[in-house]
């Protein structure tokens, strides 16, 4: 009798892990079974639907730094299969990949659909039966094997791997086999800010600012994005990873500050009144002493300050200058609220890390039950993290099958 692998969920984790169970056990067989009628939908919106495969850091005492959870628990993994093990991988088979500056990994082509077109042809090679609307109902232990019940079959399995990333029901399950589940939240969000120095200037960007949460230790650096709902960017997906469990305690109400120059206060007031001695006649508003900062953003600036749009230079005092050097490095906001991306929501927690042994990704609860991806209480910020934990728990699980 061939043994059976079946995957609960045909994402990132599932798919690689079918695949590499495939090409390093011909003998076995390796079903998918998807409950939408698409997969690797994660896949295809990632990097705004090009992709973000995974990110060139290429040590694992690095790379776990990325991960709010499962940092301590990636770090033997990571040295098993890591970022440039991926790349490989793809490379192997067909798919060049590059990196860009802020060393984000995409393939060449920027298309995601080039990592799907990957993923389905190496499945079908491979012989993995994919099975699309086939939503799981239930899953029961019997003896050393698990029945898998959907709406239209019944599967056994000798191996069973659960990779659902986010989805309430499956925890459900896996908790009606005794494991615990940490209440998920949302991680990855955008801030919720009505400010008239925000209104009608959506799309506006810097590229490197720092954004603290005030009364709290939470501070992220990096590019920032006014939107027509408030604030996003990487800076504020990263504070809102790191501050998942804080700021949904704190009901997803409180102030953050905003150094839109990542420079000190003084530094920015001496370039300002350098701008004074140097732009005397000139009005204040019509133009932006900083390269980063767009007109439209400038304006606004200039307005918070109580500087009138007539005013040059020359007119500004030193409390004028140190004003505006405070909207430019001391802006504080309230936010009221967030706002998740949809397609690639991403969670704060799932299956309790305690009871996996991370050598083979398997539940120290029930032998060959395994998890990999999302539906673990794992999650890292943006840049391509996420799919390397999958990609990495996936393969793992593979070999462990293999062995």
């Amino acid at each position: 009798m061939k043994k059976r692998f079946v995957i609960i969920g045909g994402g990132a984790a599932g798919f690689f892990a079918a695949i590499n169970a495939a090409e390093m056990n011909p003998e076995m067989e390796v079903i998918i079974l998807e409950g939408s009628n698409k997969v690797l939908q994660k896949v295809k919106v990632s990097g705004g639907g090009r992709c973000n495969v995974t990110h060139a850091c290429f040590t694992p005492n690095e790379l776990i730094e990325f991960y709010p959870r499962g940092r301590k628990e990636l770090l033997g993994p990571f040295h098993q299969f890591m970022t440039g093990d991926v790349m490989e991988w793809f490379e192997n088979r067909g798919v060049s990949l590059k990196i860009e500056e802020d060393n984000r990994v995409f393939p060449e082509s920027n298309s995601s659909q080039t990592i799907i077109d990957c993923f389905l042809d190496s499945a079908k090679k491979a012989g993995v039966i994919v099975q699309i609307s086939t939503r799981v109902e239930a899953i029961e232990k019997d003896n050393n094997k698990f029945k898998i019940k959907t709406a239209s079959k019944n599967f056994t399995a000798d191996y069973l791997l659960v990779a659902t990333g986010s989805n309430a029901k499956v925890w459900n399950m896996i908790s009606n086999l005794g494991h615990q589940i940490i209440t998920p939240i949302p991680s990855l969000f955008t801030f919720h800010i009505t400010d008239k120095r925000l209104e009608e200037i959506s799309g506006t960007s810097v590229p490197y600012a720092s954004v603290k949460v005030l009364d709290s230790k939470l501070e992220a650096q990096g590019p920032l994005l006014i939107t027509h709902w408030g604030l996003s960017g990487p800076a504020i997906l990263k504070l809102s990873a790191w501050g998942a469990l804080e700021l949904h305690n704190k009901e997803y109400n409180f102030k953050i500050e905003v150094n839109w120059l990542s420079k000190k206060h003084e530094t920015v007031l001496e370039l300002l009144k350098a701008a004074k001695r140097n732009n005397a006649k000139k009005i204040v508003v019509l133009r932006s002493v900083f390269e980063v900062i767009s007109k439209r953003l400038w304006m606004k600036f200039v307005a918070a300050a109580n500087i009138s749009p007539s005013t040059q230079w020359a007119q500004l005092s030193n409390k004028d200058l140190d004003h505006l050097a405070s909207q430019l490095t001391k802006s504080v906001f309230k936010v009221s609220g967030k706002s998740t991306f949809k397609d690639e929501f991403v969670t704060a927690g799932g299956v309790d890390l305690c009871e996996v042994n991370f050598k083979r990704f398997e539940s120290k609860l029930h032998k060959n039950l395994f998890f990999a991806g999302e539906v673990l209480n794992i999650d890292a910020i943006t840049g391509g993290f996420n799919f390397q934990n999958a990609w990495t728990g996936g393969w793992i699980v593979a070999t462990a099958l293999n062995k």
